[in-house]
């Protein structure tokens, strides 16, 4: 049976979709995707779990992560209602399609294209371009430049690969580094957040293989860097 609802608030993410087997929903900059063993601090997953079980202890309901958005990044997430769910998402990801905007520093020359590096990372958590296909993943973004202003350019941007930091990583190592990026980009950008959301998700659902198609508007932050009066 359907449990689909209309999209609804639930403080720092809002519910898209909710059905038998599964949640989408729109997550908010500053919030974790999921739980890690030790840390107490207010998750996606975490605050999913304890809207699953409406405040009662004994329930065995939770949220199961499917995939993951950084900390700063906005937009789009689907989680399962079980673990087998779960499995079934992940095992057919190859045929999730997800579309990300991104406001970026500078004027890209080729206004489409791609960039492709074997990703890493280092003790430090820091994510890197390596040469060497023995200690990284191979790794592929696909970007468009939407509209650009004297400052910066806006980008959309499809992953072929979903690695962490991804987006962050190939385009501040490509001289065009996310607004707001402390981590990978300029150390005093004073943009008040990372100009990066999850826009658009596609994928077919796990039960009856109907592509269900998700969009989450770009934040106003975001599209204000690109506007007329930049």
């Amino acid at each position: 049976m359907s449990n689909k609802r209309k999209a609804r608030s639930r403080g720092r993410f809002q519910i898209l979709h909710e059905d038998q087997d599964l949640l989408v929903i729109c997550k908010e900059p500053g919030l974790l995707t999921m739980s890690y063993k030790g840390d107490r601090n207010p998750t996606a997953e975490r605050l999913l779990t304890a809207y699953l079980r409406k405040g009662s202890n004994r329930s065995w309901l939770r949220a199961y992560t499917v995939h993951r958005l950084d900390r700063e990044t906005s937009g789009l997430l689907i989680f399962a209602k079980s673990e087998a769910v779960q499995q079934k998402l992940k095992g057919n990801w190859q045929a999730v399609e997800k579309h990300y905007t991104a406001v970026v520093h500078g004027s890209i020359a080729e206004k489409s294209g791609k960039f492709a590096s074997y990703l890493a990372e280092n003790e430090d958590q820091f994510v890197y371009s390596t040469p060497d296909a023995a200690k990284g993943r191979w790794s592929e973004t696909l970007y468009r430049v939407v509209q650009e202003t004297p400052r910066f350019s806006l980008l959309d941007i499809t992953l072929l690969t979903g690695r962490k930091n991804q987006i962050r990583v190939h385009l501040a190592e490509a001289g065009y580094p996310v607004a707001g990026d402390a981590k990978y980009g300029r150390k005093r950008d004073r943009i008040a957040r990372m100009a990066l959301h999850a826009r658009t998700l596609s994928f077919p659902h796990p039960h009856d293989g109907r592509r269900m198609v998700f969009e989450a508007p770009v934040p106003a932050a975001v599209l204000g860097l690109v506007d007329s009066s930049d």
